[in-house]
């Protein structure tokens, strides 16, 4: 059983108030406000056990740090190759993709983890009109 922890579980309701998907540091800034003498370490800790224990999702987009989701639920992101910044897509008809990969593998697939890059509408604009 897991030791309830005041600062766990301000990391996660500040995750789950966000759609920006924040880094670290951002989780760490803003939590600071509330809890002046925790550690960036702590928040690093604390952000990957939630993500361990299924709370959370760890995103590592290859761009730039991880990125944190406070929506455990299986689902997509777009990450901007430009900006940086990783948003939720709302995808469907791709829950059969882990059925069409385990057709001829042995193992056992247990989920799957898939990014789509591009420019946001954002930055799409701005290269619009420049």
């Amino acid at each position: 059983m897991l030791k309830r922890s005041k600062q766990r579980e301000s990391i996660k309701k500040f995750l789950i108030s966000r759609y920006d998907h924040p880094t670290a540091e951002t989780v760490y800034m803003n939590i600071k406000e509330e809890f002046p003498n925790i550690s960036l370490g702590t928040v690093y800790r604390n952000l990957s056990l939630l993500a361990d224990i299924g709370e959370i999702q760890k995103l590592s987009t290859g761009i730039g740090p991880d990125r944190f989701d406070g929506n455990p639920k299986p689902h997509y992101h777009f990450i901007c190759k430009e900006c940086g910044s990783v948003l939720d897509l709302n995808v469907t008809g791709l829950d059969h993709i882990n059925v069409l990969a385990a057709q001829d593998f042995d193992g056992e697939i247990e989920g799957h983890v898939t990014y789509f890059y591009g420019k946001c509408s954002s930055c799409k604009a701005k290269r619009q009109t420049s």
